[in-house]
């Protein structure tokens, strides 16, 4: 799986690698205004607006600020910057021996503490405790485990406990999604989590998973690409019904969304030749 992946994404990222050097919002700059971190010298290529990018910032490394993650990696590939700083849960999928990126590694330096991944339902949704009494479920049986190894995330799992699904009392969204037949999953591309294989299927550890509660539901499921940026119009205006993505639970997302039991440590990595 992990090499079928990685083979997966190649195409991708030759494109994304194209249209970063085409594209003027690629740009290599200093980090901070006149700070450095300590005697690095070394160009990092991060995805704009990603959590590699704030941690580059923070530190005061210069950066190369590309489209992607994957457009992050081609960069160190073609030597064009030094290093990257992605996903450890991309990196493990994408970095190492079987993989579109065999001569790169990823550091033992460590740059966060983690960001752990949640699912995100409407503010006062009971969808979200019929989640939680999913994934308790599935990581009691092994499933999630095994889905975690044939994706590669396994070392950033987190332990289920069993929960109960809590109806809601009125309003429920868990019964509006069953009275129209389909969870709709809102995603962007994102593997492993999220992406098509050679069938143009939507797959990943958590397509798998939004299937496996789709199934449990007694629906269809529906995945919709949306722009990132307005996950939370989308899923408060009905459009979809769940964020569902490697997403990070930040004060933000804890504020404005009913989250799920977080099931994913991720942390920031450097992956280097």
């Amino acid at each position: 799986m992990k090499k079928f992946l990685s083979l997966a994404l190649a195409m991708t990222m030759c494109l994304s690698l194209a249209a970063c050097s085409n594209n003027p919002d690629s740009s290599k700059s200093s980090a901070s205004s006149g700070s450095s971190s300590g005697s690095d010298s070394r160009m990092f290529a991060v995805e704009a607006g990603s959590a590699g990018e704030a941690v580059a910032i923070e530190k005061g490394f210069e950066i190369n600020s590309v489209n992607s993650q994957a457009s992050a990696l081609m960069e160190v590939q073609a030597g064009t910057s030094d290093a990257a700083i992605i996903d450890s849960l991309m990196a493990g999928a994408m970095v190492g021996e079987g993989t579109s990126y065999p001569d790169l590694k990823i550091s033992d330096e460590k740059l966060t503490d983690g960001e752990l991944y949640g699912v995100g339902c409407r503010k006062g949704s009971d969808l979200a405790s019929f989640i939680n009494s999913v994934m308790g479920e599935a990581y009691a049986s092994g499933k999630m485990e095994e889905l975690a190894k044939e994706y590669g995330v396994q070392n950033a799992l987190i332990t289920q406990e069993p929960s109960e699904y809590e109806a809601a009392a009125e309003n429920s969204d868990v019964e509006y999604i069953r009275s129209k037949g389909t969870l709709v999953v809102a995603i962007t591309e994102f593997a492993p989590m999220d992406y098509k294989n050679d069938k143009g299927e939507w797959v990943g550890f958590d397509a798998d998973m939004a299937k496996l509660v789709a199934e449990k539901l007694g629906v269809e499921i529906q995945f919709m690409v949306i722009d990132w940026d307005r996950k939370l119009e989308e899923l408060d205006s009905k459009n979809v019904d769940v964020l569902w993505n490697g997403m990070t639970m930040t004060d933000a997302i804890l504020e404005n969304t009913e989250c799920s039991n977080a099931y994913c440590n991720n942390t920031q990595v450097i992956v280097t030749k």
